[in-house]
């Protein structure tokens, strides 16, 4: 049975080496397609899996998503470490080299435009639950956005239905009234996590989470190329095998 391409992301290219241990969606090492002035990382997978009928089937397997959505972030978790790149969806699947190299002379523009603006980005998601009364939530998550945004190039407030979710944080606790997402500097992180840090340091009945930096999930959209990175949330699967 012949192997179908899974692409992760695209890239220009980058001079750092992935580490020869890095594995992706089942187990297969990811590599480098180049065409032109731009890289996919893919990797194989098989058609059982990943054709369209059979990966409507796989996705009512949780155990199976969980394992695979782990593994299409820790390759964009390696990529992000080495370069800025533009992350596709989960379960991004073409039928061969050929069509990936099809779909990137397809959207070669939007792909160029994109990783202009990520460029030496990251993001930073910034999450705040409460157990305060709501007026003091409110008052504090509109102070606190607003602040965030200043030390931000971009932001976005995210919603179950567009936020690329991740994993549920162990032990989440009280009502979330903020969900957002920040495209900041990579030179200007530090900063950033000192200004969360400090904004969310003794607020009684709110906690604060941060996570990142993680690739720029939620500010691909003129691509049209949602990025998902975890394992809650899971919607719009692209299957392009035809």
């Amino acid at each position: 049975m012949s192997a179908l391409r899974y692409v992760y992301a695209i890239c220009r290219p980058f001079p750092a080496a992935l580490s020869v241990e890095l594995t992706g969606v089942g187990g297969v090492p990811p590599r480098l397609l180049r065409h032109g002035d731009l890289i996919a990382v893919v990797g194989s997978v098989p058609e059982r899996d990943f054709d369209p009928e059979p990966l409507r089937r796989r996705l009512e397997d949780v155990h199976w998503l969980e394992e695979t959505a782990r593994a299409h972030q820790g390759v964009l978790d390696a990529l992000t470490a080495v370069t800025s790149p533009l992350p596709l969806r989960l379960a991004t699947v073409l039928r061969d080299d050929s069509g990936v190299r099809v779909m990137i002379d397809e959207r070669r523009e939007d792909f160029l435009r994109t990783l202009d603006r990520l460029d030496g980005r990251v993001e930073w998601d910034v999450r705040v639950y409460a157990d305060t009364a709501p007026e003091h939530a409110e008052a504090f998550t509109r102070r606190l956005h607003h602040t965030l945004s200043e030390c931000a190039e971009e932001n976005r407030l995210l919603t179950p239905t567009t936020a690329p979710s991740r994993e549920a944080s162990p032990g989440e606790e009280g009502h979330r009234v903020l969900d957002a997402a920040y495209l900041v500097p990579r030179a200007d992180s530090g900063a950033f996590v000192e200004r969360v840090n400090s904004e969310g340091e003794q607020r009684p009945g709110m906690r604060v989470e941060l996570t990142g930096p993680w690739a720029a999930y939620s500010f691909t959209g003129s691509t049209g190329l949602t990025g998902f990175a975890g394992l809650t949330g899971f919607t719009g699967l692209t299957s392009c095998t035809g």
